[in-house]
């Protein structure tokens, strides 16, 4: 990946003209907020002129500030949190949550609508019959690796979280079989080993279920399945909303597939949670009624 603006500032700050510093300075203050200024915002708010800035930009590798914005959205499409949207966030009226709840539900639409449900039906056979199924996620997939193993545990047992915290990878795949699956949680910003731990464990004899958003599409043909999820939002943050979702859809459909089985083992940790009085409330309700 080319060096990006902040970057580019670092490495030249020092060659670069008192006026140009603070305007350089200014964008590293609100890096964020970079791709919803102005040329003519910067050299207002930096108290210099608009040549200033675009010099400053050309400096930096840039033709023309068009550029540096196109550049602002495609860090924000690989992850980096910048505000990409001119609305305030922060607007009364509840203009910001309806465009918010609007998004959502486009990512909603666009994301489940368009699964494969051949292929969910297919690592859903999977997840119920294999051996054992191990959970991984970095990074931001972490937090998706652990609800996901979570909810598959209440269905089936033999569900792991790998690495253990500051654990290397090599001992958690060494032993994968034929009857092992794989859940690999792969969103964007991802740690460059996991390109490698993909290729790994397509040598593997296990089969690896890939969750991601769509920038790891080149990956998915090292995958058994792919479920592409989008992560877009109104700003900064991505949004999870989808991803959960899906969780929530294969973790069910696990369940239902099992349901005998799922039956028994919910009682059983229910009975574990009041023995070892581990919750204020020793509550695992469920509608077995619906789940017919």
């Amino acid at each position: 990946m080319t060096p990006h603006i902040g970057q580019r500032i670092a490495a030249q700050f020092e060659s670069l003209s008192a006026q140009e510093q603070r305007v350089a300075s200014f964008i590293l203050d609100h890096f964020d907020d970079l791709a919803v200024y102005s040329a003519a915002d910067l050299a207002r708010l930096t108290g210099v002129s608009k040549s200033t800035v675009s010099r400053l930009f050309k400096r930096l590798g840039f033709e023309s500030f068009r550029n540096v914005k196109t550049h602002a959205r495609q860090l924000r499409n690989l992850g980096v949190p910048l505000v990409i949207e001119s609305d305030d966030m922060a607007e009364e009226g509840g203009g910001a949550l309806a465009r918010h709840l609007q998004r959502e539900q486009e990512n909603l639409q666009r994301g489940l609508g368009r699964l494969d449900t051949g292929d969910i039906a297919s690592a859903v056979d999977a997840l119920c019959s294999a051996r054992q199924v191990v959970v991984m996620g970095f990074r931001n997939s972490y937090p998706l690796a652990l609800h996901f193993r979570q909810q598959l545990i209440q269905a089936r047992a033999q569900v792991r979280l790998a690495p253990q915290p500051n654990q290397s990878l090599a001992e958690e795949i060494v032993d994968l079989t034929t009857d092992d699956v794989v859940v690999l949680f792969g969103f964007r910003r991802r740690p460059r080993a996991l390109s490698k731990l993909i290729e790994a464990l397509a040598r593997s004899p296990a089969r690896c279920l890939l969750i991601a958003d769509p920038t790891a599409t080149g990956m998915a043909a090292r995958a058994t399945w792919f479920l592409e999820t989008p992560l877009e939002s109104l700003s900064a943050f991505d949004s999870y909303a989808t991803a959960n979702s899906l969780i929530c859809l294969l973790a069910n459909s696990v369940l239902h597939q099992r349901l005998a089985q799922g039956r028994e083992r919910i009682s059983q940790i229910s009975d574990g949670y009041s023995e070892l009085d581990e919750l204020e409330t020793a509550v695992m309700s469920v509608d077995w009624d619906a789940c017919q």
